[in-house]
């Protein structure tokens, strides 16, 4: 690859990667004034849909464009790259028609399946955000295939702002009218193809100044006549990385079907049931933000992965999957530590009251497990091992639909973060036993594993007896803004806590602390302290 090409392919991932975190930000963030706005039983109708969104999306913004764009790179001349575009779109066009007409015109079944015939009118609004995938993903795919990322991230920007901003609008609008809390589930739902049309808008306005506007993507011939190869891979790569992507989305799914239904069979109230997914679903954003955080720092690691294992360098694959692996974990592990342990705070700061404390802590957990997840599969993607990936995901799902009605039942909500833990973990174990024995060795590794744990534990201690002396000191009850300002200020002596003890047990080597950003000030003050002593 040339050096010019290469900086241009750097540059667009920097810029891709900051647009998938303000908007994975966003997506998280905006959920806490929701749920104070229209309460536990808007928010679990609200969820109840949004995983549904959120596969039509994730297949518009990450897994389709990301494969189209490989096709697309594969080709060098530009007849060569419309003719394969035209040739793929019919798939991809009929697919999503197919699922916008299984979610509509099933719309009333699938609801009653949900246990709630009242979220029908919801479905039929979110079902029209797969009729956005075809255009949404071939732009971007197009773009991001010809080292042009900048129109995919400013769409992806575009739609989240104003998704989010319909969405928070529904709710004031229902916090000062009449309006029925499914009025405003579906005025929020609204929001997703509002914000998609925008995006398409956007992207489309790219097309005519790069492009001249020759990119239509109209064609509804048959898929059947796709070539073989690339519709398998379509399938399989395509699939691959939609399900990685939203793989929490579709546990949450098998959430919506399962868990009030349970609740309400095990004898709990219908609305109580409700009441009580409502307090559940307060851990998607929590678990959001914390893989945002645990995955930030790792993305740029496959493109190096997948050149070493090209160039059949085994040897520094090994060694950049493991460093991979080590990076993930610790931060995953500090991510989740620090977040699990403050959730009390948090839980009142952001949503009134201490409620589902229990299952929220060990739902925050899947932070950590799927973190590695993500890291292994991207190791898997970089070898081309595609097939055993999808069979780990598919497992998984299995065990999670398997276990949540009979957890669930038995255990309540606290059942339901245990079928996600157990689902998750199935995966984990089975991506693991396909790897290389000596990338997996890197647990054990200069006993990265036990210093971790050290680690972990050590700011674990710290935060609770900082948190607790301070509650002891207080002469007033906390309130909300106080458990905030807490849960900030706990949030910064965990980390400072947690590097001073990676610093002092030498958990990351010397090279891995320069990769990190301001890893060369965490050196000097390394440096400086044993200066000192």
């Amino acid at each position: 690859m040339a050096k010019n090409q290469w900086k241009n392919l750097m540059q667009g991932a920097v810029v891709l990667t900051l647009a998938a975190f303000i908007t994975k930000l966003l997506s998280a963030v905006y959920r806490v004034p929701f749920q104070n706005l229209v309460g536990d039983e808007g928010f679990y109708v609200y969820q109840q849909i949004y995983p549904i969104y959120g596969i039509a999306m994730t297949l518009a913004m990450s897994g389709l464009p990301q494969f189209i764009s490989k096709l697309v790179a594969e080709k060098k001349q530009p007849k060569e790259q419309e003719a394969l575009l035209a040739e793929t779109f019919p798939l991809v066009a009929w697919l999503s028609l197919l699922l916008w007409a299984v979610t509509f015109f099933f719309s009333s079944p699938i609801a009653k399946m949900m246990g709630n015939s009242q979220l029908k009118p919801l479905l039929q609004v979110v079902s029209f955000t797969f009729l956005l995938v075809p255009p949404l993903s071939f732009y971007r795919g197009n773009f991001q295939g010809n080292f042009l990322m900048a129109p995919t991230a400013i769409s992806q920007v575009v739609e989240q702002f104003i998704r989010v901003g319909v969405i928070l609008g529904a709710a004031v609008y229902f916090k000062y009218s009449t309006l029925s809390i499914y009025g405003v589930g579906m005025l929020a739902m609204a929001g997703a193809v509002i914000g998609g049309f925008f995006a398409c808008l956007v992207l489309f306005h790219y097309d005519r100044r790069i492009y001249g506007g020759r990119h239509r993507y109209r064609q509804l011939n048959n898929p059947l006549l796709l070539n073989k190869s690339i519709r398998q891979r379509l399938l399989i790569e395509g699939g691959l990385l939609t399900i990685y992507s939203g793989l929490l989305i579709l546990f949450q799914l098998v959430d919506s079907f399962l868990v009030v239904n349970s609740l309400h069979a095990a004898g709990t109230s219908l609305i109580e049931s409700r009441l009580a997914k409502g307090v559940f679903d307060r851990g998607q954003p929590l678990v959001q933000l914390g893989l945002v955080v645990a995955t930030s720092m790792t993305a740029s690691f496959l493109p190096g992965l997948t050149q070493a294992f090209v160039e059949k360098n085994k040897k520094n694959f090994i060694a950049s999957a493991k460093l991979y692996l080590r990076f993930s974990t610790a931060i995953a592990f500090a991510a989740t530590g620090g977040l699990a342990v403050l959730l009390p705070l948090i839980n009142f700061a952001l949503f009134k009251d201490r409620a589902g404390l229990v299952p929220l802590t060990l739902f925050v957990l899947s932070i950590a497990i799927m973190a590695v997840i993500q890291a292994y599969q991207s190791i898997a993607q970089s070898q081309n091992r595609l097939k055993s990936s999808l069979r780990a995901a598919g497992l998984g799902i299995i065990i999670k639909i398997g276990t949540t009605g009979i957890l669930t039942r038995m255990c309540g909500t606290v059942g339901t973060s245990i079928s996600t833990l157990v689902g998750l973990m199935t995966v984990l174990i089975f991506l693991v036993k396909q790897e290389d024995s000596e990338i997996n060795h890197y647990w054990r590794q200069n006993h990265f594993g036990i210093k971790l744990l050290f680690c972990t534990g050590t700011m674990v201690f710290v935060v609770v007896a900082m948190v607790t002396l301070i509650k002891m000191m207080l002469p007033f009850e906390i309130q909300r803004i106080t458990a905030f300002v807490l849960s900030l200020f706990g949030v910064a002596v965990g980390a400072i806590t947690f590097i001073v003890m990676a610093i002092r047990t030498q958990l990351l080597t010397i090279r891995e602390w320069l990769l990190i950003p301001m890893g060369n000030k965490i050196l000097r003050f390394k440096i400086k302290n044993r200066k000192e002593i």
